[in-house]
């Protein structure tokens, strides 16, 4: 939300937000109206919440930001907080409960009923990034000796209107998952048909336990909008929808971004973090990388006779070192998020390795050649002096480039495998990174091939 001290133009535009608002309260979705209470500092976001019924309250709070969602709960009635948590989807109260402080659970959980209670434990005690912690236990079922007429009977008698029952669930007597029934399905057969008629056992389903990034890649694999969820036994826990499945996947790919730009996941969205806790999260990487590029330093100074006998070798150290870090960073880029698509394994190191290699080779020849050609046209046309032996030096840049290009594609391409293979997240060989180590490597590289020749002219 926005700071409290206000300027009069800012408190103008706040007061015309809350007043479209108060009109608008009964008309436009919650998901609106869970923005215009966010735009607004706090004061005027917790009156505007407040007009609402328990109702809209309700539906507007799933959809706010869990700080917010925290502080309002804090200003609320014992009766109405009781009334927000137990009309909560289940996915829902789960979250809100994931994300306040461990500390005040227990006075939370005391307003619960029975079933909401048990259920919102046992879903906490499954890890974070567990399917778990996104399950909706609002889920519809039928028995396979039913009719069609008498299954659509029964669901809408008994089974609220959500997007969780787009799909209608055979559950046998003990409440195993026997198949999955769309409810068109419901509505084109004929009504004296029976579900056992209809159904396959044809079924795509989550184990509780399995991780919400698997979710996603079962819902991209079976074009689903809704998947059920069982345990151990098959019996059937609740279900996943889709729109839960693109805010997993909207969050992993903003802390992928993140970790590849060598930033610490933020724990919150970029406006929300605090100056503090933003600088922090930036600084841990930045320290570890420039603590990397001091050892550039260390290699300059090794080579320093060197440069001292040719000092135009200098000139080129920007342009060779960037090029190995440019190239390290589009294949880093490359690999990871064809290891996030499943296009390739572990299993397909070598033959990635075996395509780097010729891109290495093929990009470094390229670069290595304008390289060659900057030289010599540059000496041919007298815009600068290189020497006596301004070809070795051309020759020098265009070996150099080869070999720093061909470093920097193997480099970037195998340190996300490798990372993968020691379960680590591959989006932590972020760009800087890589780009880091090729800069000291791809000075040794550098200065090596200068030395083999040069050797006997300017050294």
């Amino acid at each position: 939300m926005k700071k409290e001290n206000q300027t009069p133009k800012q408190k103008t535009k706040d007061r015309n937000i809350y007043s479209y608002f108060n009109k608008q309260k009964d008309t436009v979705h919650p998901a609106e109206l869970a923005q215009i209470i966010d735009e607004l500092p706090f004061e005027n976001g917790w009156k505007a919440f407040s007009v609402l019924s328990e109702e809209a309250q309700t539906k507007v709070f799933r959809y706010l930001d869990h700080p917010l969602q925290h502080r309002l709960i804090l200003q609320l009635s014992k009766e109405s907080t009781a009334y927000i948590l137990n009309h909560l989807r289940s996915d829902d109260r789960t979250r809100f409960f994931t994300h306040i402080p461990v500390s005040e659970r227990a006075k939370y959980f005391a307003l619960l009923k029975d079933k909401d209670r048990k259920i919102t434990q046992d879903f906490l005690g499954y890890p974070r990034n567990s399917v778990a912690r996104i399950v909706d236990t609002n889920y519809a079922t039928i028995s396979q000796d039913m009719s069609v007429g008498e299954a659509s009977e029964y669901v809408r008698k008994n089974f609220k209107d959500t997007e969780a029952v787009n799909v209608i669930y055979v559950v046998d007597k003990e409440g195993k998952l026997l198949d999955d029934i769309q409810v068109r399905r419901l509505v084109l057969n004929p009504p004296e048909m029976m579900i056992s008629d209809l159904m396959d056992r044809d079924y795509v389903a989550l184990h509780i336990s399995d991780t919400k990034e698997t979710a996603v890649e079962r819902f991209m694999d079976y074009d689903r909008v809704v998947i059920p969820v069982t345990n151990d036994e098959n019996y059937l826990l609740g279900v996943v929808t889709v729109d839960d499945i693109m805010d997993v996947a909207e969050r992993k790919e903003t802390r992928d971004i993140q970790k590849f730009g060598g930033v610490e996941e933020l724990d919150f969205p970029y406006v929300k973090t605090s100056f503090f806790k933003l600088t922090e999260k930036r600084a841990v990487w930045l320290v570890i990388l420039f603590i990397g590029e001091m050892l550039t330093a260390t290699a300059m100074g090794y080579f320093e006779d060197e440069i001292a006998s040719a000092v135009v070798l200098a000139l080129f150290v920007p342009l060779v070192i960037s090029s190995g870090g440019n190239s390290g960073s589009q294949a880093a880029t490359l690999i990871i998020r064809a290891l996030a698509l499943k296009e390739i394994s572990l299993r397909d190191w070598w033959f990635v390795m075996k395509r780097e290699i010729l891109s290495g080779l093929a990009l470094g020849f390229v670069l290595g050649l304008i390289g060659l050609l900057r030289i010599s046209l540059w000496q041919y046309l007298g815009w600068y002096d290189y020497g006596e032996f301004w070809y070795l030096i051309a020759l020098t840049i265009f070996l150099s480039l080869i070999g720093i290009v061909l470093w920097g594609t193997l480099a970037g391409s195998m340190i996300p495998i490798i990372l993968k293979k020691m379960k680590l997240d591959p989006a932590t060989s972020s760009a800087p990174f890589v780009a880091t180590l090729v800069d000291v490597t791809g000075l040794i590289i550098y200065f090596s091939i200068a030395i083999l020749t040069l050797q006997g002219t300017l050294l």
